[in-house]
């Protein structure tokens, strides 16, 4: 993996170039093995926490945790193009757009004991600005060089909280076209409903059920290009147990083996029905 600055990378993408990036500043990550017609995300796999904000936040650091993605970027590493935050989304929210992006409020609970000056926003915004230019260029050249392609948004979600039963998978669909994709969304769901999970889980796979596809990169992506389908996925975290910050990695690794094939064949379909 190499260490390179925003316009690097970007120049890397648009010359088709494979490699394996962090970016200058540590706030994300991206891998292109090779150039096809789908990208796999985890814009909140990340737990950085700046460390000139330690002192100011009243949250701990299992409470930021409990509110984070871990195990998202785990979950599709194998596939050839991967994206992911390496940051909280307690500093910034790549799931949010610019405005709403720093919590003052985060869960109902207020995150700083003063609020931030604008140069400590200012410097967390500029990531946020950073990261879609460069999902702005992967698409771009992507949907370039094929027509339609596919996004996996890959999430998970605190199902203690719930006074109902919840499902194991949620897709979120509110802002995507549904007339155009809707069968695509209907295949993913189903695909996925058909995990084999360990302890028995029963892998449950509703449509906007708890969420409902509300996030930024979903809308960026969304509004920028017409086609490009972004799948907003949701994993109710059973790979962990949320109240003691521990992760089941035989859970884990179940998923991240199945999705192997799984977005594989569900790329391939959606590539073959909208490039007739």
């Amino acid at each position: 993996m190499e260490r390179l600055a925003v316009s690097e990378i970007i120049k890397k993408i648009e010359a088709e170039a494979p490699f394996e990036a962090v970016a200058e500043d540590y706030s994300f990550t991206l891998k292109i093995d090779e150039y096809v017609p789908y990208v796999c995300g985890a814009v909140h796999d990340g737990h950085q926490f700046r460390k000139e904000l330690w002192e100011n936040c009243i949250h701990t650091e299992y409470e930021r945790w409990f509110e984070e993605d871990p195990c998202t970027k785990e979950f599709i590493k194998t596939h050839p193009i991967v994206i992911a935050g390496c940051d909280s989304r307690f500093e910034y929210d790549l799931n949010r757009d610019p405005d709403n992006a720093i919590f003052d409020l985060a869960w109902g609970k207020q995150l700083w004991k003063e609020p931030l000056s604008p140069s400590e926003k200012k410097q967390s915004l500029e990531k946020h600005t950073e990261f879609y230019s460069v999902v702005h260029a992967l698409i771009s050249k992507l949907e370039e060089k094929f027509g339609t392609i596919v996004v996996y948004d890959m999430h998970s979600y605190n199902w203690r909280r719930w006074d109902r039963e919840v499902p194991v998978i949620n897709l979120g669909t509110s802002n995507v076209d549904n007339d155009r994709f809707g069968d695509l969304v209907e295949s993913w769901r189903k695909s996925l409903s058909e995990l084999q999970l360990p302890h028995d889980i029963k892998a449950t796979s509703k449509i906007n059920d708890t969420f409902f596809g509300n996030g930024y990169f979903l809308k960026f992506i969304t509004q920028n290009f017409k086609n490009t389908l972004v799948l907003a996925t949701e994993f109710k975290k059973i790979y962990c147990d949320e109240l003691r910050e521990l992760i089941y990695p035989e859970v884990v690794s179940a998923i991240e083996q199945q999705l192997q094939q799984k977005v594989k064949e569900h790329a391939t379909l959606f590539y073959n029905t909208f490039n007739k």
